[in-house]
């Protein structure tokens, strides 16, 4: 008798181990993603859409470009998607991180912004121009002021490097790299400050209606991207995570939420195969 209800003891905790096995492997993954505060309204919608398909989604909010790829790299999250390509290739580069580009998400156009003119041309002699100053969104801004015929770069300028690229300089224009975080408080001293599109909407900034100037949108190398770690880059729910953020439902919801602020982009990853920064 005692022996009958030992074993019947053991099927019973046998199969809610089993059970207990089951739920884990296919429901208890919660997929990690680290953005910035302008792009968490887009990945809460891709948060419901996913759900949808049984995937659970985190997202964990930035509020810079240099933490979310080392904490991808460390695994502490899944994703990230808040950075330009170029400035995605650079970093792991430099950093020599095994992280890998696996879907294409929209492009951000830079702008000028000034609370002291409302044209490029009223700059005067001398005065200062803000830009952020990590090495892609340097580079990025010192092209968008040569666009804007404010400096002149030199001939075989690629993005990168600084400030000594600039081989003309008409107005004397002082130019100040900071933290890209820091470029809309710039605006209470200087006379112009280059800001990413997802930073000036942090700061309450509309990057459609408030730039003096604005970035050409159509340069491949300023696409912004997700990325993973190298060896999940295959992975298949994280490749249908990128799937469901090139549906049209998304792509509406970018174009209507940012205005033209954020341009939805649905390319594969490899369409950025071949870009240049110019």
């Amino acid at each position: 008798m005692v022996k009958n209800k030992l074993m019947a003891l053991i099927l019973i905790l046998t199969a809610i181990l089993a059970a207990c096995g089951s739920e884990s492997s296919s429901g208890d993954r919660v997929v990690k993603v680290g953005t910035t505060s302008a792009e968490a309204p887009t990945w809460e919608l891709v948060k419901e859409l996913a759900a949808e398909e049984d995937i659970e989604i985190e997202i964990i909010n930035f509020n810079d470009y240099v933490q979310p790829n080392l904490t991808l790299d460390s695994g502490e999250i899944d994703l990230n998607a808040f950075q330009t390509i170029v400035y995605f290739d650079s970093f792991i580069e430099d950093r020599n991180l095994e992280l890998s580009a696996i879907g294409t998400t929209s492009i951000w156009p830079m702008g000028i912004y000034s609370n002291q003119i409302k044209d490029v041309s009223e700059l005067q002699d001398g005065d200062q121009v803000i830009i952020p100053k990590d090495p892609t969104n340097l580079g990025r801004a010192l092209s968008l002021l040569e666009k804007a015929e404010l400096i002149k770069l030199k001939e075989d300028f690629d993005g990168t490097g600084g400030v000594e690229s600039v081989v003309e300089n008409p107005k004397n224009l002082e130019i100040i790299p900071v933290d890209a975080g820091q470029t809309p408080r710039g605006l209470e001293d200087a006379a112009i400050s280059i800001i990413n599109s997802d930073m000036a909407i942090n700061s309450g900034l509309n990057p459609t209606n408030d730039p003096i100037f604005r970035e050409d949108s159509s340069n491949k190398a300023y696409i912004n991207i997700i990325a993973a770690q190298t060896e999940n880059k295959d992975d298949e729910v994280l490749n249908k995570i990128v799937e469901i953020y090139h549906t049209d439902e998304v792509s509406s919801f970018i174009e209507e939420e940012f205005g033209g602020a954020a341009l939805p982009v649905k390319e594969p990853i490899s369409f950025l195969d071949d870009y240049e920064q110019n």
